[in-house]
């Protein structure tokens, strides 16, 4: 039961650990309970829809102070019609193009996931950084790949 993707595995695991990225951890954690305990149906519908049910989940959080009634008409207003609200929408709306490109360049080249994970982890490290999701690593690995695209054709 040794093989590549239960090693694989592990050593995410400890690198998780290492790193004390408790997501990376738990990931891995589960991904080997699904592995040992012959639970490897679940692996397609986890594949397939993982990245929805994360970002449900996500966006939940993110939405529980609409739902105790911490946000006032107020604080919405502010958060659309000054500098750093604009921004804020511009952000959003840039990042959520990354994330849409980023999930097209893993889904071609899968072999980037655990280079993505290997960066989250030094993210980690040495910045104190807080890994959300291969996602945004994958858009901003687009961006910086468009821009090298770019800056080739000129000087050529």
């Amino acid at each position: 039961m040794l093989n590549n993707a239960t090693i694989g595995l592990l050593v995410l695991l400890l690198l998780g650990i290492w790193a004390r990225s408790n997501l990376i951890a738990a990931a891995a954690a589960i991904l080997l309970v699904i592995r040992f305990a012959r639970l490897s149906f679940l692996f397609p519908m986890l594949e397939r829809r993982g990245v929805e049910l994360g970002l449900l989940f996500l966006t939940l959080a993110m939405l529980v102070p609409f739902a105790l009634g911490k946000v006032t008409v107020r604080d919405i207003a502010k958060g659309l019609l000054t500098v750093p609200g604009i921004l804020a929408v511009v952000g959003g709306a840039l990042a959520t193009h990354l994330n849409g490109r980023g999930l097209h360049l893993l889904a071609d080249n899968s072999y980037l996931m655990i280079s993505l994970i290997v960066g989250s982890i030094l993210g980690i490290v040495l910045w104190g950084g807080i890994p959300v999701g291969p996602l945004m690593a994958a858009g901003v690995t687009y961006l910086m790949l468009q821009v090298i695209d770019v800056v080739s054709r000129h000087f050529h």
